[in-house]
């Protein structure tokens, strides 16, 4: 606990929650904070216990530029890390394949080999804090990475923390960086699961994420409704493999997106948490409580941040990370300033950071579990998202379930659709973005960027070819051939492999492709 007794500038105690005037039902809906239907918070406490993990997203150019930063943001008062991988890293190739040419360490950290996770992790207390990284179809092997540096410094995988977001529907939806096609895709992603429940048991398996379909132009009922429909798919994924879901539903995680509008987004994380609880005792019978709980990460919307006037993206980012607060978030990041131009520079990082630090321990936000529930306009929004994703929920359903519709532009179109539409309410002026279509400069606003030289990457591809000019090349070989057969046989777990594989010196690369060529390559179909 952070400490005993609350109180307000004015010395009035204040109480761990409140309750307005309702009628029975209506408390029913709402719960306490910590109990079912969790529409108040998954904790019993919430920040009065301890504050939301502040998690910084970082990584650019090399391991050794990445780890300096990470650094910087724990000497600065992150509590959790949050790494960014560059393109080729997340479509499996290493950083001297020619298709990652010009793109090695641009919009993240070039990670090919185990010898770049030792660097990246270079003298981070793995044991005491969490991790979470954002990759997707490549999610086992880099997870592999972190378990075997760990093992290399003595730490049980047992012990460890963190996330990878290992979420491949919404790559398919509205983002891209997918290698395989579906079927193939969750296999992968439940022999994570399973592996995870035995070896890593405080590691959360996936995080479902909404953020890319909201970045994508999706609105807040279209975000929680498609996010929620692919977590369904990957339960009951799970439960096909003959997992069980008070066991693997612990360590399901989700990510959302905040965006501008204050209260529809307090709204959407309220209306997530009951959706969620019912979803998983009603329909997939779950029975532990830590199953029926979503627990979720949020960053502030990279989409609404504008390149004019950047500075006024620091208003957007607050406005957005005390909506995410108040609906009750686990996890923050905070974007920066000047991410609509380039990476953010280490000045702008520390800013996204303060803000949240303010919004901690100046605000006095978190003194209260829930301080807007009970409010009729913020209830009313909460039933009425509720309402509208449940209606997505049974469509989908009946049109075959996430693939089907995956597979027949169902939900792209929707998002597509949405996304006009806000376009050209932003250019008949319905929608004001202030410095782009009103409030207009005739000057710039220039400010520092970050920029990646291709010197990073020269030096990246040498270390790396030094390295594999070092290995045991026939246990390189052997490892492989596990992988291979492994993947033509569907019920063998490939975590172990990919494990044993990446400690023998094997790359991101080479398991990939190896698993390319069992699997083959998944081809959006494209509908005119």
């Amino acid at each position: 606990m952070r400490k005993e007794k609350f109180y307000n500038s004015s010395r009035i105690e204040l109480e761990p929650s409140y309750k307005s005037d309702c009628t029975e039902h209506e408390r029913e809906r709402l719960g306490e904070p910590g109990e079912f239907p969790y529409t108040r918070g998954v904790q019993e406490t919430m920040y009065r216990g301890q504050f939301w993990t502040m998690r910084q997203y970082a990584g650019f150019g090399s391991a050794k530029e990445s780890n300096k930063r990470y650094h910087h943001l724990l000497k600065h008062g992150t509590t959790g890390l949050s790494v960014a991988f560059d393109l080729p890293t997340q479509m499996g190739y290493d950083s001297d394949h020619v298709m990652a040419s010009g793109e090695v360490g641009k919009v993240g950290v070039a990670i090919s080999s185990i010898e770049d996770m030792e660097i990246l992790l270079d003298r981070l207390p793995l044991e005491k804090i969490s991790t979470s990284m954002t990759i997707n179809s490549t999610a086992g092997i880099l997870l592999a990475f972190y378990i075997a540096v760990a093992k290399r410094r003595g730490i049980s995988p047992k012990d460890l923390r963190g996330t990878v977001q290992n979420d491949l529907l919404k790559e398919y939806i509205a983002r891209g960086t997918y290698i395989y096609p579906p079927k193939p895709s969750l296999r992968v992603i439940t022999d994570i699961f399973a592996y995870c429940a035995r070896e890593v048991p405080q590691w959360n398996t996936i995080s479902i994420s909404g953020y890319h379909i909201r970045e994508a132009g999706a609105t807040a009922a279209q975000e929680l409704a498609f996010t929620l429909a692919n977590a369904v798919t990957y339960v009951q994924a799970a439960i096909d493999r003959g997992l069980n879901v008070d066991e693997f539903g612990r360590r399901l995680s989700f990510f959302f997106n905040v965006h501008n509008n204050f209260f529809e987004e307090v709204a959407k994380f309220r209306a997530a948490r009951r959706m969620w609880a019912h979803i998983m005792r009603d329909r997939f019978k779950a029975k532990d409580a830590r199953a029926m709980k979503l627990r979720f990460h949020t960053q502030t919307a990279g989409v609404t941040l504008t390149a004019q006037q950047p500075e006024n993206n620091i208003v957007r980012v607050t406005m957005q990370a005390l909506a995410a607060v108040l609906g009750g978030t686990q996890s923050l990041h905070t974007n920066s300033m000047d991410e609509a131009l380039s990476l953010p520079t280490e000045r702008a990082a520390t800013i996204a950071l303060r803000t949240q630090q303010i919004i901690a321990h100046e605000s006095g936000v978190a003194d209260v579990i829930d301080p807007l529930g009970g409010s009729p306009y913020v209830e009313s929004l909460t039933d009425e998202l509720e309402k509208r994703a449940l209606e997505y929920l049974e469509r989908i359903d009946s049109l075959g379930g996430v693939i089907a519709c995956i597979e027949s532009g169902f939900i792209q179109g929707e998002i597509q659709n949405s996304a006009y539409q806000y376009q050209k309410d932003v250019d008949a002026k319905r929608e004001i973005i202030v410095g782009v279509n009103d409030f207009v400069q005739p000057e710039p606003t220039h400010i520092e960027t970050l920029k990646v030289t291709e010197e990073i990457a020269r030096d990246q591809v040498a270390r790396l070819k030094s390295f594999k000019a070092g290995r045991n090349k026939k246990a390189v070989a052997s490892c492989l051939e596990k992988i291979r057969s492994a993947a033509e046989a569907p019920n063998e777990n490939l975590m172990p492999l990919f494990v044993d594989a990446v400690e023998a010196g094997c790359t991101l690369g080479e398991i990939s492709d190896e698993l390319r060529t069992v699997f083959g390559l998944y081809r959006e179909s494209v509908k005119l």
